[in-house]
């Protein structure tokens, strides 16, 4: 239990995919502007990340290093994760349209987001068991939600106030993403 506690506790803070590893850049500036839309891209990355990492781990384990196929990994996860952002796209313009508006080209860039590609790559590049493989997915793409929302409710009340011309729009965001991130890098001490 205390592993798993580990695992879950360094993926989210220590290692945050968007802070640290700074992988995920796109839709994390760009869903940022408003809280709505940074929890609703939250929600679709949680999924996507969680059933891709979950998936692509049965994929390579169960077929493409038992066919000795692994050079055919890269093709095979983008096809799972297309799939999945695929899915989630549908969803959100049938259930709730308005989200899918606002996420607009930010929401099938999932698919090129290398940020699920990068955990799915990491599960299978450590190694992991199925569990672990599984819970990695769901605490990275948690990491990846605190990190967005939390951007997101810094970067509207940076917008509330006055900002100098040069440092409009995506500059004060870039310079805010890099305070976060250092922010974020108190944690590695911790485990």
């Amino acid at each position: 239990m205390g592993d798993f506690t580990v695992l879950i506790i360094s993926s989210i803070f220590i290692n945050n995919i968007i802070l640290a590893q700074y992988l995920g850049a796109c839709p994390f500036v760009g869903t940022s502007k408003k809280m709505e839309t940074a929890i609703g891209m939250d929600g679709a990355v949680v999924f996507v990340l969680t059933m891709a990492g979950t998936i692509t781990w049965i994929i390579n384990t169960h077929f493409l290093v038992r066919l000795d196929i692994q050079f055919l990994r890269t093709i095979a996860f983008i096809m799972v994760i297309a799939s999945l952002v695929q899915f989630v796209e549908m969803f959100l313009k049938k259930s709730i349209p308005s989200l899918y508006a606002g996420l607009g080209i930010f929401l099938p860039l999932i698919t090129t987001n290398c940020a699920v590609m990068g955990v799915c790559l990491l599960n299978v590049q450590n190694e992991l068991t199925f569990l672990n493989a599984i819970l990695t997915s769901v605490a990275y793409a948690l990491g990846f939600g605190v990190a967005l929302i939390l951007f997101a409710g810094i970067r509207e009340r940076v917008n509330l106030g006055r900002t100098p011309g040069p440092l409009k729009d995506t500059s004060i965001a870039l310079v805010t993403a890099g305070m976060l991130a250092m922010a974020f890098v108190g944690f590695r001490g911790m485990v």
